[in-house]
């Protein structure tokens, strides 16, 4: 069986202004601290994401790297955020498998006309915090499931006086 994962376009200014619409709660965030929560959620469902900003970024880019989900990009002086992603949908050869989460009309467009999923900024972030908020259970150790081994169990005699 093939798993297929879903690749989300995320226009970045876009979601960073739709934050304080839809939780008033969250105190503003930086673009860094976007795409670590960003980088998380995708850890969390298993997919990978792009997300791009306009202009050319902070000088110092450090801060970016490590995403293991995640690929951070800036539109840079000559062009934005949207025409780049409609570059990518329109260049897209499995379209159905993106996910593009922008609220502007012209990427919604996009996506739409070559059948890609397009979500709201601000109904991606209540998906994101949903996800986000539930507990992971913990893994159980693995002792509990397969016991201790033999050196360990005579110790605990040994330990509590049970000689053998």
């Amino acid at each position: 069986m093939r798993v297929t994962l879903t690749m989300l376009i995320i226009d970045g200014h876009n979601l960073l202004h739709a934050i304080p619409k839809v939780d008033e709660s969250t105190a503003l965030i930086s673009d860094l601290q976007l795409c670590r929560i960003v980088d998380n959620y995708l850890k969390r469902t298993g997919n990978k994401g792009e997300i791009i900003f306009d202009g050319i970024g902070p000088p110092d880019k450090t801060g970016f790297e490590n995403m293991s989900r995640l690929e951070i990009s800036f539109a840079g002086m000559k062009t934005d955020t949207d025409t780049i992603i409609e570059d990518k949908i329109s260049a897209s050869t499995a379209p159905k498998r993106l996910v593009i989460v922008s609220s502007d009309r012209r990427i919604r467009k996009a996506a739409r006309t070559r059948k890609a999923t397009s979500l709201k900024s601000e109904e991606f972030w209540k998906n994101l915090s949903k996800q986000l908020s539930i507990k992971r259970p913990k893994k159980e150790p693995g002792e509990k499931r397969y016991g201790l081994s033999e050196s360990e169990t005579e110790q605990w005699l040994d330990y509590f006086g049970f000689k053998q």
